[in-house]
């Protein structure tokens, strides 16, 4: 919830606008299939939900809502099929703008019967004059347009949401709630129909004048919408072929080809028309940062981003010549050159961006011991080395999933909220930490030297994947939080600590501050100083004291 808040919080962002919009429709439609579900229960019982609706989206707050979010709402689709220069996209995204078209055509009559009458005689409808109206054929299409509006919802909601890490933790449930709703809201509607057939209530209509003239009036509204989309059909390509006949092309030269485009094309629908491969997870909503693109050329041929492009790019941290090629429309000749790519098989494969805690842990003192011991005793030692490492991780909760020569990457999380996988780094530390010293003892006996470790966890954001090439596969994580992680690893060596832990999770893991110095070191890789927590093994093992 507190992410769509923020998406909301800049109204001058037309994808604040799109949330804020798409979010009171979804929340009438909701509203208005749970009270049909309540005819489960009986007429009366939806008859009682129907006026407490009716109250709140018939005050003048409740009407600007909805009716100025279904207009804003309709805006912005206009706008976004004007903006295209291609129709090649998923399946499931031309289904939900078909959807998204025709919902104003089918559900017409039913918003002009539920709320005409009360605007032009303040008469107030009811669900036995809706079932009077509706019943038989008419009423189970009824039921089938109401899914359909919810349907559309859901598809928005999860294209928006789907790399989030709470909404794919949520997808049994949200599925399940997806596909009852609409299936209890027919039920209800098939009850009330029956039970209405049975009792007769008294049913009084509108008067018939009002009725004629809400009649001509959805007559009117679907013409000139449906007029409204061929003119924009037409529009669309009469542009197309005015930019082919004025020859108004641009080049945008990629490391491996050309590709010449009609002005006004988008950098990310000049790859697709070309067949180039190009990573756009969100579908080109400026949404994610996967068709980032290093540009060169004159500064003139770039115009300057929009709100949601510049806030993506801050959150990236992206050098000045770093833009989204789903927003980045040239006004001239540029060259481009994708900064994550993937074949074209691959690009469907990237999974979820989660809030994720990441430890790795280094041997100290290997090579030195490499030099010294025969390769199969070796082996010996990274084997009882890895068991160990991983059964911790395990026990904390984790997944050791990279093994990568003496080091070892453990992600923390996936299961659980970033506190949670903040605190089974830390006790995975503190089981490594104990259990590496009751090993460096015997190990010394038997090789005649100690082992040592660096630890270094850090949390955050990172996009969790299933990358490799053929059958050679892996689960990993990606993302600044990973290599902060394995710089941190690095300072161990620099300060001689067991553990070097982010200030932000160690917070995260409860661990308190001011028990602990927090320092402030450069850490390569980053731009800005960072915040950490520094433990030798004494103090490791305190904490892990203080944590059972």
């Amino acid at each position: 919830m507190t992410s769509l808040l923020k998406r909301m919080a800049a109204p001058l962002s037309r994808r604040g606008l799109r949330w804020a919009s798409g979010l009171v429709l979804m929340a009438y439609v909701t509203m208005h299939l749970l009270n049909h579900a309540l005819g489960l229960v009986s007429l009366d019982a939806a008859e009682s939900a129907l006026r407490w609706a009716s109250a709140l989206w018939h005050s003048w707050p409740g009407t600007v809502a909805l009716y100025g979010a279904a207009m804003v709402h309709a805006a912005l689709a206009f706008a976004a099929l004007w903006e295209r220069r291609t129709w090649r996209m998923p399946a499931p995204q031309a289904l939900r703008i078909a959807l998204g078209m025709a919902l104003p055509l089918l559900l017409a009559s039913h918003l002009a019967a539920m709320r005409g009458p009360y605007t032009l005689d303040g008469f107030q409808a009811t669900y036995a004059q809706i079932l009077t109206s509706l019943w038989g054929a008419d009423g189970g299409w009824h039921v089938v347009v109401m899914a359909m509006a919810w349907t559309h919802g859901c598809m928005g909601l999860h294209f928006a949401l789907r790399q989030r890490a709470t909404w794919h933790r949520a997808q049994p449930l949200l599925l399940t709630a997806a596909v009852v709703v609409p299936l209890v809201a027919a039920l209800g509607f098939l009850s009330m129909g029956r039970e209405a057939q049975v009792r007769r209530p008294e049913v009084r209509l509108p008067p018939s004048d009002i009725s004629a003239r809400l009649r001509t009036a959805v007559d009117a509204g679907r013409t000139g919408y449906a007029l409204g989309l061929a003119a924009l059909g037409i529009a669309l390509v009469w542009r197309t072929r005015a930019e082919r006949a004025r020859g108004r092309t641009i080049t945008l030269t990629y490391p491996d080809r050309t590709a010449r485009v009609p002005l006004g094309w988008s950098v990310l629908e000049a790859s697709r028309r070309h067949g180039i491969a190009h990573l756009s997870v969100c579908g080109g909503r400026a949404r994610c940062s996967t068709c980032r693109v290093r540009v060169s050329g004159p500064a003139a041929h770039c115009p300057a981003p929009g709100p949601d492009e510049q806030r993506t790019l801050a959150r990236v941290h992206a050098d000045p010549d770093i833009r989204l090629a789903c927003q980045l429309r040239p006004l001239g000749d540029l060259a481009v050159t994708p900064v994550m790519t993937a074949r074209a098989t691959s690009l469907d494969r990237l999974s979820n961006e989660r809030e994720v805690a990441v430890l790795f842990i280094d041997l100290r003192r290997w090579s030195g011991l490499s030099e010294k011991q025969w390769p199969f005793d070796l082996v010996y030692v990274l084997d009882h080395y890895f068991a160990l490492v991983g059964d911790a991780v395990h026990e904390a909760g984790g997944v050791a999933n990279q093994y990568i020569g003496d080091s070892v990457m453990a992600l923390f999380g996936l299961d659980h909220d970033l506190q949670a996988a903040c605190r089974g780094a830390v006790r995975a530390a503190t089981l490594i930490d104990e259990r590496m010293r009751a090993w460096s003892a015997e190990f010394e006996l038997e090789f005649g030297q100690a082992l040592g470790f660096g630890i270094g966890i850090h949390a955050g954001s990172a996009a969790v994947a299933e990358v490799g090439h053929r059958d050679v596969r892996s689960f990993t994580a990606v993302g600044e939080v990973v290599n902060t992680a394995s710089r941190l690893q690095d300072q161990t060596k620099v300060h001689g600590a067991a553990l070097v832990i982010s200030a932000f999770a160690a917070r995260q893991a409860g661990i308190a501050e001011s028990a602990l110095s927090v320092q402030r070191i450069e850490v390569r890789g980053r731009r800005e100083p960072l915040d950490v927590l520094m433990l030798d093994s004494p103090s490791l093992s305190r904490l892990g004291g203080s944590s059972r």
